[in-house]
């Protein structure tokens, strides 16, 4: 088994396949929770086009590559392949926030075109928590610590 690597050496960083909603993904989360763009490249901007059986004709236009934060968190976005739909399957986003005005507010703004799967509220294991899935299908766990 070879040596784990140190902390300082590694970051998990989510990558996000929009499937040529890729803009519109980041203008929403841009205007939602304040996401900010930090790398942006499109298909034209490549030293070679994309392979046309990777993705769809028409696309130079579209996000080859994108870098955004939100807060101190991180994610990666493309357009992929362009194939119409994006397909979130099998995870979802955890949104920890302060408080539990800006969770209603966070979950509230998420939900906009989307679906409540659980609504926000007391659990448990949180002064308020919610489950919700975007107009993209990205299933959000919006929650605020027990501590808070």
């Amino acid at each position: 088994m070879p040596a784990p690597l140190e902390e300082t050496t590694m970051t998990l960083i989510p990558y996000l396949f929009f499937e040529g909603r890729c803009e519109e993904a980041l203008t929403f989360y841009r205007e939602a929770l304040g996401a900010e763009i930090v790398q942006l490249l499109r298909y034209r901007e490549a030293p070679q086009p994309p392979p046309p059986d990777k993705v769809a004709p028409g696309s130079l236009d579209k996000i080859m590559h994108a870098h955004a934060r939100i807060g101190a968190a991180e994610f990666m976005a493309s357009d992929g392949s362009c194939a119409g739909q994006p397909r979130f399957q099998g995870f979802a986003l955890a949104l920890t926030l302060a408080d539990a005005p800006a969770a209603q507010r966070a979950f509230a703004a998420l939900a906009a075109q989307g679906r409540i799967d659980l609504p926000i509220g007391a659990t448990f294991w949180s002064p308020c928590f919610g489950m919700v899935t975007d107009r993209f299908g990205m299933q959000w766990f919006v929650t605020v610590p027990a501590s808070a």
